[in-house]
């Protein structure tokens, strides 16, 4: 094949940017994990008893909204107004408008319903950035690897692929749809070339920032393009009670309550988009969070109830860069600066991500 790379040349030049094997630690590593480890104080990680995750480990406070009883009767949805739509979303975040967006351009009537409203989300709290392998120096196999790398090679592989490969036509999408990155000093003249900074766990400078708010950047392009996009119906302050079901126990839309009528509401819809966000203001093991008010976990729990099995339940990220003193901002994240130039004495510089 003309103008390829022989194998033994391509084999050398992954093996010298590979990190360093990792050490062995001289460490009690299950002794340390059991003495100062959430997860591994008693009771804290409890089998699911009922669903079709029985059995499941699960930390012991989503376990006991998972195995909760519905809120909702027949009575309290008869007689209630009906919405009808091809695609209900729920959950009106970064995920959500996409969702929605991607929906309505296809040609679908749809309707998005939000807890709080629109753009209030785990979207606008992330500041760090994103990362895509778009340098020249960096591809989607190396950005592959390196989150294979960073999770202990615990990820689904077939989704670590998903989030590498789809990564550059992300961010090409999201620059369309009007959201701004910062551009490399000095190359506004040329159009401008994005900023690409080294985040901590990777081999390739591939993180891509807008200042210390990109998540909040991200979020007001996508909520400006959905007001704009005909056939999406908006419903801010509608949390969902309940999903509905057909006579077949498929999943055929939501029971929605209206805060500002204090009613309740069925959206009707051939295919429902759950986009709820996570569960970190559940406070897990008592922990503060910087998640966004309405990451409670409903849409992990509405889902359960429906018979939708769950995966690594027992599993959430302690974040070790929040605010612990003072009270009042305790949980806000603590964002790493940009890295400054490296003194003449340096012989390099190391900057981490803080994305969360």
């Amino acid at each position: 094949m003309s103008g390829g790379i022989p194998h033994a040349e391509a084999l050398a030049a992954r093996r010298a940017r590979m990190p360093a094997p990792a050490r062995a630690l001289a460490l009690p590593v299950p002794e340390l994990l059991d003495c100062f480890h959430p997860d591994h104080r008693p009771g804290a990680i409890v089998p699911l008893r009922v669903g079709a995750s029985a059995g499941l480990p699960c930390r012991v406070e989503l376990a006991a909204l998972l195995q909760s009883d519905s809120l909702v009767e027949d009575v309290d949805i008869a007689g209630a107004p009906l919405l009808d739509a091809d695609v209900l979303v729920i959950g009106g975040g970064g995920a959500g408008c996409v969702a929605a967006l991607t929906a309505a351009r296809a040609g679908a009537r749809v309707i998005l319903a939000t807890k709080l409203r629109l753009g209030d989300s785990n979207t606008v709290m992330a500041e760090g950035g994103i990362q895509a392998a778009i340098g020249d120096e960096d591809s989607l196999q190396r950005h592959f690897e390196d989150t294979l790398r960073a999770g202990h090679f615990m990820a689904d592989k077939a989704l670590v692929a998903a989030l590498a490969s789809d990564g550059p036509g992300v961010i090409r999408w999201l620059i369309q749809e009007g959201m701004s990155f910062d551009l490399a000093e000095g190359s506004e003249r040329m159009g401008g070339s994005l900023l690409r900074r080294k985040p901590g766990g990777a081999t390739a400078a591939r993180l891509l920032s807008y200042r210390d708010f990109t998540g909040l950047e991200m979020m007001r392009a996508l909520r400006e393009a959905v007001l704009l996009q005909p056939g999406i119906t908006l419903l801010d302050r509608h949390p969902a009670l309940e999903l509905l079901t057909d006579d077949r126990g498929r999943c055929a839309g939501a029971a929605l309550h209206d805060l500002a009528q204090g009613r309740t509401v069925l959206a009707r819809a051939g295919a429902t988009v759950l986009a709820t966000g996570g569960a970190g203001r559940l406070h897990i093991a008592g922990f503060p969070t910087s998640n966004h008010y309405g990451a409670t976990a409903d849409g992990v729990v509405l889902a359960y109830r429906l018979g939708a099995a769950l995966r690594e339940v027992d599993s959430f990220q302690y974040h070790p860069t929040g605010i612990a003193w003072p009270p009042h901002m305790e949980g806000q994240l603590v964002s790493d600066p940009p890295a400054p130039p490296a003194p003449p004495w340096s012989t390099g510089w190391a900057s981490a991500s803080s994305m969360s």
